[in-house]
């Protein structure tokens, strides 16, 4: 298991986790970041990211991704 911002750009992996804060975990499940869900990282630009979850493209900060475990 590893944090988001570790995995390669269009590379496809299933979320195992999703830490942090009650109302942060919240927030990402609303965007689509649930355990068991594909996401693939479409791209890397300064540490923020932009990312295919769910038939949709959700742009993330680096704070955000690292509580996402794949």
């Amino acid at each position: 298991m590893m944090p988001l911002t570790m995995v390669k750009v269009g590379e496809h992996n299933t979320i195992k986790k999703v830490g942090g804060k009650e109302e942060t975990r919240r927030f990402l499940e609303n965007l689509g970041f649930v355990a068991g869900s594909i996401v693939t990282v479409v791209s890397v630009i300064g540490g923020n990211m932009i990312v295919n979850v769910k038939d949709s493209r959700v742009a993330i900060g680096k704070d955000m991704a690292n509580k996402i475990m794949v």
